[in-house]
């Protein structure tokens, strides 16, 4: 079974059944026990054209399948290494089954080889197998489904704001400061201490914000116009034009570096005009970062590091982050549509079976 979005449309949506893949010689058929699903998701259904991510896992004309984060079992193989009952972290489609070719298999894990894959970014082909990741804990599984993407995310951007100085500022103003990007960048910020940080949120989240205990200030889209001064980084999130317009407007000059990262307001997005006051707004793609650190660090030495931060951050989120289980087709589509729409409370967040 398939959940389908449509690419034109993303409130329509429907299910498709068909009998499971069989592998042929150098693939394996995995079984996709459970998965998170959060506002990332719903960043890859808005770039899915732009950035390719409709292409990871092929459906029907016009329609996509939604990557997620999860873990699956193999079911079936004929490749060396990948052996049924292996269990593995990586990147899933919303489906109950999904077949691989796995390449440079080893003790990590495996690289998807599948030929549509090869030309998409190598940073989501990773899959990593449970008994010998470092960042894996099996009482922590649910928020590695539901934060660790999103985490990643956020450590390569304290990364990348660490290797620059933060451009010379000494502030970073976060949009969507109750998404789980911008509270763990928040998160990591704070213990470098030396920079302030001010979250941007909705007026109805800004008591979250605030409980998160990251931020210096909270200011909601309504008060913009309470933004502090200075020289600062803008770190947009929500992808929200409006928004953008008045941050680079209020900081002007003092704006140091603009970067785009998600867009949680993905119904607000548009256009960067080209009188935009400021720093010209830069995306910023995490796979590209995670190449880069690769090759600076190997892949272990990237992990390590990964993993260094990622413990202490979870015991962090034990504070105030409730994991909603549900299972079946009626409570993914339920719950995709809320998530799309916004009416997810921020301090909750789903894991979903898609098998009955």
């Amino acid at each position: 079974m398939d959940f389908l979005i449509a690419k034109d449309d993303l409130h329509a949506c429907r299910f498709a059944e068909a009998e499971p893949p069989q592998p042929a010689d150098g693939q394996a058929l995995l079984s996709v026990d459970h998965f998170g699903l959060t506002a990332n998701n719903i960043t890859y259904a808005m770039f899915g054209r732009a950035m390719s991510y409709w292409d990871f896992f092929p459906a029907a004309e016009g329609w996509g399948r939604m990557p997620v984060w999860g873990f699956a079992e193999v079911a079936e193989s004929r490749v060396d290494g990948v052996e049924p009952g292996m269990r593995f972290y990586g990147y899933l489609p919303p489906s109950t089954e999904l077949l691989v070719a796995p390449t440079h298999v080893g003790e990590p894990g495996f690289v998807e080889g599948s030929p549509h894959r090869e030309v998409l970014p190598a940073a989501y082909n990773s899959y990593a197998r449970t008994d010998t990741d470092p960042v894996y804990e099996e009482t922590h599984e649910d928020r590695q489904m539901l934060l660790r993407p999103l985490f990643y995310t956020s450590w390569l951007l304290d990364d990348f704001l660490d290797e620059a100085e933060m451009f010379g500022a000494g502030m970073a103003v976060l949009s969507s400061a109750s998404s789980r990007t911008a509270s763990a960048l928040a998160y990591l910020l704070s213990l470098r201490g030396g920079v302030e940080v001010v979250g941007l949120t909705s007026p109805r989240s800004t008591a979250f914000a605030e409980s998160l205990g990251v931020y210096d200030g909270v200011v909601s889209y309504d008060q913009l116009e309470e933004l502090p001064v200075g020289r600062a980084v803008y770190v947009d999130i929500s992808g929200d034009a409006g928004v953008r317009a008045i941050v680079h407007g209020h900081f002007a000059g003092d704006l140091a570096h603009s970067a785009i990262v998600g867009a949680t307001h993905h119904d607000q997005m548009g256009d960067v005009p080209a009188d935009l006051p400021g720093p010209r707004p830069v995306l910023f793609f995490a796979p590209d970062r995670v190449a880069g650190r690769t090759a600076d660090w190997g892949r272990a030495g990237l992990e390590r590091r990964l993993a260094d931060s990622w413990h202490p951050y979870m015991t962090w989120t034990e504070s105030w982050l409730r994991v909603i289980h549900e299972r079946g087709a009626g409570a993914l589509r339920s719950a995709y549509l809320d998530l799309l729409d916004g009416r997810i409370d921020p301090g909750s967040a789903h894991v979903l079976t898609l098998a009955d």
